[in-house]
Protein backbone atom coordinates (compact mmCIF):
# COMPACT_ATOMS: atom_id res chain seq x y z
CA UNK A 1 0.00 0.00 0.00
CA UNK A 2 1.29 3.46 -1.33
CA UNK A 3 2.17 6.16 1.52
CA UNK A 4 -0.21 8.98 0.89
CA UNK A 5 -0.11 12.01 3.33
CA UNK A 6 1.14 12.22 7.06
CA UNK A 7 0.27 14.79 9.59
CA UNK A 8 3.04 16.10 12.06
CA UNK A 9 1.53 16.91 15.50
CA UNK A 10 4.04 19.39 17.90
CA UNK A 11 2.56 18.40 21.30
CA UNK A 12 2.82 20.65 24.50
CA UNK A 13 0.90 18.19 26.99
CA UNK A 14 1.32 19.68 30.88
CA UNK A 15 2.82 17.24 33.32
CA UNK A 16 1.25 16.52 36.55
CA UNK A 17 4.13 17.81 37.92
CA UNK A 18 7.70 19.66 36.98
CA UNK A 19 10.75 16.97 36.30
CA UNK A 20 14.38 18.39 36.84
CA UNK A 21 17.49 17.34 35.99
CA UNK A 22 20.97 18.88 35.94
CA UNK A 23 20.15 19.83 32.34
CA UNK A 24 17.22 21.06 31.99
CA UNK A 25 13.89 21.36 33.93
CA UNK A 26 10.60 20.44 32.71
CA UNK A 27 6.53 21.39 33.09
CA UNK A 28 5.56 19.94 29.60
CA UNK A 29 5.97 17.21 27.17
CA UNK A 30 7.50 18.33 24.16
CA UNK A 31 7.27 15.96 21.43
CA UNK A 32 6.24 15.52 18.13
CA UNK A 33 3.61 12.96 16.78
CA UNK A 34 3.71 11.62 13.44
CA UNK A 35 0.27 10.14 11.78
CA UNK A 36 0.65 8.70 8.34
CA UNK A 37 -1.79 7.30 5.53
CA UNK A 38 -2.10 5.06 3.23
CA UNK A 39 -4.09 4.46 0.34
CA UNK A 40 -5.95 1.77 1.85
CA UNK A 41 -7.23 4.40 4.08
CA UNK A 42 -5.23 2.83 7.04
CA UNK A 43 -2.99 5.01 9.56
CA UNK A 44 0.30 4.74 11.86
CA UNK A 45 1.80 6.47 14.64
CA UNK A 46 5.22 7.14 15.39
CA UNK A 47 6.79 9.61 17.92
CA UNK A 48 10.07 11.60 18.54
CA UNK A 49 11.20 13.25 21.46
CA UNK A 50 14.01 15.92 20.19
CA UNK A 51 16.54 16.87 22.81
CA UNK A 52 18.67 20.11 22.13
CA UNK A 53 21.72 19.15 24.42
CA UNK A 54 22.05 15.68 23.27
CA UNK A 55 21.31 15.45 18.82
CA UNK A 56 20.68 18.50 18.67
CA UNK A 57 17.07 18.56 17.50
CA UNK A 58 14.80 20.79 19.01
CA UNK A 59 11.12 20.84 17.90
CA UNK A 60 10.76 23.40 14.75
CA UNK A 61 13.71 21.17 13.75
CA UNK A 62 12.23 17.77 13.77
CA UNK A 63 9.47 19.59 11.97
CA UNK A 64 11.13 21.42 9.17
CA UNK A 65 13.15 18.06 8.79
CA UNK A 66 10.30 15.94 8.26
CA UNK A 67 8.18 18.04 6.20
CA UNK A 68 11.01 18.88 3.99
CA UNK A 69 13.85 16.39 3.59
CA UNK A 70 12.43 12.73 5.05
CA UNK A 71 8.67 12.66 3.86
CA UNK A 72 9.27 13.50 0.43
CA UNK A 73 11.77 10.37 0.48
CA UNK A 74 9.03 8.34 1.42
CA UNK A 75 5.51 9.93 0.15
CA UNK A 76 4.06 7.33 -2.47
CA UNK A 77 6.47 5.01 -1.64
CA UNK A 78 5.13 1.08 -0.68
CA UNK A 79 4.99 0.24 2.93
CA UNK A 80 7.10 -3.41 3.05
CA UNK A 81 4.35 -6.05 3.27
CA UNK A 82 5.20 -8.30 6.33
CA UNK A 83 3.16 -10.82 5.51
CA UNK A 84 5.68 -11.06 2.76
CA UNK A 85 8.73 -11.66 5.06
CA UNK A 86 9.54 -8.36 5.46
CA UNK A 87 11.86 -7.28 8.07
CA UNK A 88 12.06 -4.61 10.93
CA UNK A 89 15.07 -2.99 9.28
CA UNK A 90 13.27 -3.30 5.62
CA UNK A 91 10.53 -0.80 7.39
CA UNK A 92 12.81 1.23 8.67
CA UNK A 93 14.95 1.31 5.40
CA UNK A 94 12.60 3.21 3.81
CA UNK A 95 13.61 6.24 6.35
CA UNK A 96 16.42 7.80 4.39
CA UNK A 97 19.87 8.65 5.95
CA UNK A 98 20.03 12.12 4.78
CA UNK A 99 22.71 15.01 5.50
CA UNK A 100 20.84 17.41 8.09
CA UNK A 101 22.49 21.60 8.45
CA UNK A 102 23.32 21.36 11.76
CA UNK A 103 25.26 18.25 11.68
CA UNK A 104 23.85 16.23 14.53
CA UNK A 105 21.73 13.45 14.15
CA UNK A 106 18.21 13.26 12.90
CA UNK A 107 17.50 10.81 15.40
CA UNK A 108 14.44 12.06 17.13
CA UNK A 109 12.67 13.00 13.16
CA UNK A 110 13.82 9.49 12.30
CA UNK A 111 12.09 7.63 15.10
CA UNK A 112 8.97 9.47 14.85
CA UNK A 113 8.33 8.85 11.07
CA UNK A 114 10.05 4.48 11.42
CA UNK A 115 8.03 4.21 14.42
CA UNK A 116 4.93 5.40 11.93
CA UNK A 117 5.49 3.41 9.22
CA UNK A 118 5.88 0.05 11.13
CA UNK A 119 2.88 0.68 13.56
CA UNK A 120 0.84 1.44 9.83
CA UNK A 121 2.45 -1.74 8.27
CA UNK A 122 1.59 -3.80 10.77
CA UNK A 123 -1.99 -2.17 11.52
CA UNK A 124 -2.70 -2.83 8.12
CA UNK A 125 -2.06 -6.80 8.26
CA UNK A 126 -3.92 -6.65 12.03
CA UNK A 127 -0.26 -7.79 13.06
CA UNK A 128 1.52 -7.09 16.66
CA UNK A 129 5.26 -5.76 16.71
CA UNK A 130 5.93 -8.48 18.84
CA UNK A 131 6.01 -10.33 14.89
CA UNK A 132 8.79 -8.58 14.37
CA UNK A 133 10.33 -8.32 17.51
CA UNK A 134 9.50 -11.65 19.33
CA UNK A 135 8.67 -11.01 23.47
CA UNK A 136 10.59 -13.27 25.84
CA UNK A 137 8.98 -12.49 28.37
CA UNK A 138 5.12 -11.97 29.61
CA UNK A 139 6.24 -8.55 31.84
CA UNK A 140 8.61 -6.01 31.74
CA UNK A 141 9.33 -4.35 35.10
CA UNK A 142 10.08 -0.75 35.22
CA UNK A 143 12.44 1.62 37.52
CA UNK A 144 10.61 4.58 39.31
CA UNK A 145 13.08 8.04 38.17
CA UNK A 146 13.50 10.56 41.55
CA UNK A 147 13.68 14.02 39.55
CA UNK A 148 16.22 16.69 41.23
CA UNK A 149 14.16 19.11 43.68
CA UNK A 150 13.84 19.46 47.32
CA UNK A 151 14.97 17.12 49.69
CA UNK A 152 11.81 16.46 50.94
CA UNK A 153 10.31 15.66 47.99
CA UNK A 154 12.92 13.52 47.01
CA UNK A 155 12.28 11.32 50.19
CA UNK A 156 9.02 11.70 49.59
CA UNK A 157 8.98 9.78 46.20
CA UNK A 158 11.42 7.41 47.53
CA UNK A 159 8.98 6.68 50.17
CA UNK A 160 5.91 6.06 47.84
CA UNK A 161 8.36 4.09 45.43
CA UNK A 162 8.94 1.58 48.17
CA UNK A 163 5.53 1.07 49.42
CA UNK A 164 4.77 0.36 45.59
CA UNK A 165 7.66 -2.38 45.88
CA UNK A 166 9.28 -1.16 42.43
CA UNK A 167 12.46 -3.05 42.53
CA UNK A 168 14.82 -0.67 40.78
CA UNK A 169 14.76 3.38 41.46
CA UNK A 170 17.24 5.86 39.81
CA UNK A 171 17.94 9.04 41.45
CA UNK A 172 19.17 12.29 39.40
CA UNK A 173 21.92 14.06 40.89
CA UNK A 174 24.59 16.61 39.51
CA UNK A 175 24.56 18.93 42.73
CA UNK A 176 26.02 20.30 46.04
CA UNK A 177 24.37 18.07 47.89
CA UNK A 178 24.55 14.61 45.79
CA UNK A 179 26.03 12.86 48.94
CA UNK A 180 23.38 13.79 51.26
CA UNK A 181 20.58 13.35 48.90
CA UNK A 182 22.22 9.96 48.15
CA UNK A 183 22.28 8.76 51.40
CA UNK A 184 19.30 10.35 52.68
CA UNK A 185 17.48 8.25 49.08
CA UNK A 186 18.87 4.99 49.88
CA UNK A 187 18.14 4.96 53.79
CA UNK A 188 14.49 6.06 52.75
CA UNK A 189 14.08 3.07 50.37
CA UNK A 190 15.89 0.47 52.35
CA UNK A 191 18.45 -2.29 50.93
CA UNK A 192 15.97 -4.64 49.20
CA UNK A 193 15.45 -1.88 46.57
CA UNK A 194 18.52 -1.52 43.41
CA UNK A 195 19.37 2.16 43.10
CA UNK A 196 21.47 3.61 40.90
CA UNK A 197 22.10 7.79 39.62
CA UNK A 198 22.12 9.83 36.85
CA UNK A 199 23.91 13.06 36.33
CA UNK A 200 23.24 14.03 32.78
CA UNK A 201 26.71 14.85 32.90
CA UNK A 202 27.03 17.18 35.51
CA UNK A 203 30.31 16.29 36.89
CA UNK A 204 33.90 16.59 36.44
CA UNK A 205 36.31 13.94 36.65
CA UNK A 206 37.34 14.82 39.84
CA UNK A 207 34.12 15.57 41.13
CA UNK A 208 32.61 11.75 40.20
CA UNK A 209 35.44 10.17 41.88
CA UNK A 210 34.67 12.12 44.79
CA UNK A 211 31.04 11.45 44.83
CA UNK A 212 31.15 8.07 43.78
CA UNK A 213 34.15 6.88 46.42
CA UNK A 214 31.77 8.14 49.33
CA UNK A 215 28.80 6.15 48.19
CA UNK A 216 30.00 3.46 46.71
CA UNK A 217 29.38 1.36 50.18
CA UNK A 218 25.44 1.99 49.51
CA UNK A 219 25.44 -0.57 46.67
CA UNK A 220 24.95 1.73 43.96
CA UNK A 221 23.72 -0.41 41.00
CA UNK A 222 25.12 2.28 38.59
CA UNK A 223 26.09 5.66 37.47
CA UNK A 224 24.47 7.27 34.42
CA UNK A 225 26.55 9.83 31.97
CA UNK A 226 28.51 10.81 34.95
CA UNK A 227 31.03 13.22 32.61
CA UNK A 228 29.89 15.21 29.53
CA UNK A 229 29.98 13.60 26.24
CA UNK A 230 33.28 13.73 25.09
CA UNK A 231 36.05 11.54 24.47
CA UNK A 232 35.06 8.29 25.32
CA UNK A 233 38.93 7.69 27.11
CA UNK A 234 37.38 9.72 29.94
CA UNK A 235 34.65 7.63 30.43
CA UNK A 236 37.19 4.49 30.65
CA UNK A 237 39.66 6.43 33.10
CA UNK A 238 37.13 7.12 35.28
CA UNK A 239 35.26 3.30 35.26
CA UNK A 240 38.62 1.94 35.92
CA UNK A 241 39.39 4.70 38.85
CA UNK A 242 35.81 4.11 40.55
CA UNK A 243 33.57 0.86 41.95
CA UNK A 244 30.63 2.16 40.42
CA UNK A 245 29.45 0.26 37.23
CA UNK A 246 29.17 3.14 34.22
CA UNK A 247 26.41 3.68 31.93
CA UNK A 248 26.57 5.86 29.06
CA UNK A 249 23.82 7.68 28.15
CA UNK A 250 24.48 11.17 25.88
CA UNK A 251 27.75 9.32 24.92
CA UNK A 252 25.56 6.76 23.31
CA UNK A 253 23.89 8.53 20.08
CA UNK A 254 24.55 6.47 17.08
CA UNK A 255 25.80 3.03 16.56
CA UNK A 256 29.47 4.41 15.66
CA UNK A 257 28.98 5.70 19.36
CA UNK A 258 28.80 2.20 20.50
CA UNK A 259 31.47 0.81 18.77
CA UNK A 260 33.61 3.20 20.17
CA UNK A 261 32.54 2.97 23.60
CA UNK A 262 32.93 -1.04 23.40
CA UNK A 263 36.41 -0.65 21.69
CA UNK A 264 37.65 1.57 24.56
CA UNK A 265 35.70 -0.76 26.81
CA UNK A 266 34.66 2.86 28.19
CA UNK A 267 31.08 1.39 30.38
CA UNK A 268 29.50 -1.31 31.62
CA UNK A 269 25.65 -0.33 30.68
CA UNK A 270 24.29 1.46 27.50
CA UNK A 271 21.34 3.14 27.48
CA UNK A 272 19.44 2.63 24.72
CA UNK A 273 16.03 5.29 24.17
CA UNK A 274 14.58 4.65 20.95
CA UNK A 275 14.05 8.79 20.36
CA UNK A 276 18.23 8.82 21.17
CA UNK A 277 18.91 6.17 19.07
CA UNK A 278 17.12 6.58 15.90
CA UNK A 279 14.31 4.34 16.12
CA UNK A 280 13.24 0.94 17.18
CA UNK A 281 15.75 -0.49 14.25
CA UNK A 282 19.00 1.15 15.38
CA UNK A 283 18.12 1.18 18.71
CA UNK A 284 17.97 -3.18 18.78
CA UNK A 285 21.41 -3.05 16.39
CA UNK A 286 22.60 -1.23 19.49
CA UNK A 287 21.51 -3.47 22.08
CA UNK A 288 22.59 -6.40 19.99
CA UNK A 289 25.94 -4.59 19.71
CA UNK A 290 26.22 -4.76 23.54
CA UNK A 291 25.09 -7.79 24.48
CA UNK A 292 27.84 -9.15 22.08
CA UNK A 293 30.20 -6.93 23.41
CA UNK A 294 28.77 -8.32 27.02
CA UNK A 295 27.95 -4.65 27.77
CA UNK A 296 24.73 -4.46 29.79
CA UNK A 297 21.55 -2.83 28.19
CA UNK A 298 19.09 -0.44 29.94
CA UNK A 299 15.74 0.49 27.55
CA UNK A 300 15.83 3.84 28.66
CA UNK A 301 12.78 6.36 28.16
CA UNK A 302 12.51 10.47 27.25
CA UNK A 303 10.74 12.43 29.97
CA UNK A 304 7.59 13.03 28.47
CA UNK A 305 7.21 10.93 26.30
CA UNK A 306 3.59 9.64 25.25
CA UNK A 307 2.06 5.97 24.92
CA UNK A 308 3.43 6.02 21.12
CA UNK A 309 6.73 5.66 22.26
CA UNK A 310 6.38 4.22 25.70
CA UNK A 311 4.30 1.18 23.72
CA UNK A 312 7.84 0.95 21.38
CA UNK A 313 10.40 0.99 24.26
CA UNK A 314 8.00 -1.68 25.87
CA UNK A 315 8.07 -3.94 22.98
CA UNK A 316 12.10 -3.39 22.95
CA UNK A 317 12.00 -4.49 26.69
CA UNK A 318 10.24 -7.46 26.25
CA UNK A 319 12.01 -8.69 23.03
CA UNK A 320 15.71 -8.38 24.40
CA UNK A 321 17.43 -11.75 25.48
CA UNK A 322 18.13 -9.70 29.04
CA UNK A 323 17.80 -5.92 30.06
CA UNK A 324 19.05 -5.18 33.14
CA UNK A 325 16.51 -2.17 33.73
CA UNK A 326 14.06 -0.33 31.81
CA UNK A 327 12.50 3.21 32.10
CA UNK A 328 9.26 4.68 31.23
CA UNK A 329 5.51 3.93 30.48
CA UNK A 330 4.58 6.55 32.82
CA UNK A 331 1.61 7.95 31.30
CA UNK A 332 -0.69 9.49 33.76
CA UNK A 333 1.55 9.61 36.49
CA UNK A 334 3.45 12.51 34.78
CA UNK A 335 1.02 13.51 31.74
CA UNK A 336 -2.12 14.88 32.45
CA UNK A 337 -3.80 13.30 30.10
CA UNK A 338 -2.14 10.98 27.61
CA UNK A 339 -2.58 10.51 23.90
CA UNK A 340 -3.96 7.04 24.03
CA UNK A 341 -7.37 5.30 26.04
CA UNK A 342 -5.06 2.55 26.62
CA UNK A 343 -3.22 2.49 29.71
CA UNK A 344 0.58 1.87 29.15
CA UNK A 345 1.45 3.16 32.60
CA UNK A 346 2.90 0.47 34.94
CA UNK A 347 1.80 -0.74 38.15
CA UNK A 348 2.65 -2.35 41.36
CA UNK A 349 5.67 -3.57 41.58
CA UNK A 350 6.87 -1.74 38.24
CA UNK A 351 4.95 -4.56 35.86
CA UNK A 352 3.16 -4.08 32.74
CA UNK A 353 1.95 -6.63 30.62
CA UNK A 354 3.49 -7.01 27.38
CA UNK A 355 1.60 -5.14 24.28
CA UNK A 356 -0.18 -7.57 21.40
CA UNK A 357 -2.43 -5.24 19.94
CA UNK A 358 -2.45 -4.41 16.49
CA UNK A 359 0.86 -2.09 15.37
CA UNK A 360 2.20 -0.52 18.60
CA UNK A 361 0.05 -1.78 20.42
CA UNK A 362 -2.34 1.43 21.53
CA UNK A 363 -4.85 2.98 20.02
CA UNK A 364 -3.76 7.14 19.45
CA UNK A 365 -6.92 9.67 19.86
CA UNK A 366 -6.71 12.24 17.12
CA UNK A 367 -8.92 14.36 19.37
CA UNK A 368 -6.32 14.28 22.04
CA UNK A 369 -3.15 15.38 19.19
CA UNK A 370 -5.44 18.20 18.67
CA UNK A 371 -6.12 19.14 21.95
CA UNK A 372 -2.40 19.09 22.85
CA UNK A 373 -1.24 20.37 19.45
CA UNK A 374 0.74 23.99 19.80
CA UNK A 375 1.38 23.07 15.93
CA UNK A 376 0.10 20.93 13.18
CA UNK A 377 1.46 20.57 10.10
CA UNK A 378 -0.32 18.56 7.00
CA UNK A 379 1.79 17.19 4.71
CA UNK A 380 0.14 15.39 1.10
CA UNK A 381 1.90 12.96 -1.26
CA UNK A 382 3.59 15.15 -3.83
CA UNK A 383 0.75 13.72 -6.16
CA UNK A 384 -1.87 15.55 -3.55
CA UNK A 385 0.19 18.07 -3.68
CA UNK A 386 0.01 18.70 -7.69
Amino acid sequence: MKLTSATLFALEIPFVESFRHSSKERSACDSVVVRVRDEAGGEGFGEGAPRPYVTGETVDTVLDHIAERLWPAVAERDVPSLAGGASLDEVAGLVPSIGIPWGRPDNASRAALELALLDCALRHEGSSAGRLLPPRREKVCYSGVITAGAAEKALLHARQMRLLRLPHVKLKVGFEDDVERIRAVRTALGDGISLRLDANGAWTPARAVEVLGAVAPLAIAAVEQPLPRGPVEELQRLRSAVAVPVMADESLVTREDADRLIAAHAVDFFNVRISKCGGLARSLQIARRAADAGVGVQVGCQVGETAILSAAGRHLAAGLPEVAFVEGSYGSLLLTEDVSADGVRFGYRGEASVLTGPGLGVRVLETRLRKYARRIVELPSSRGAA
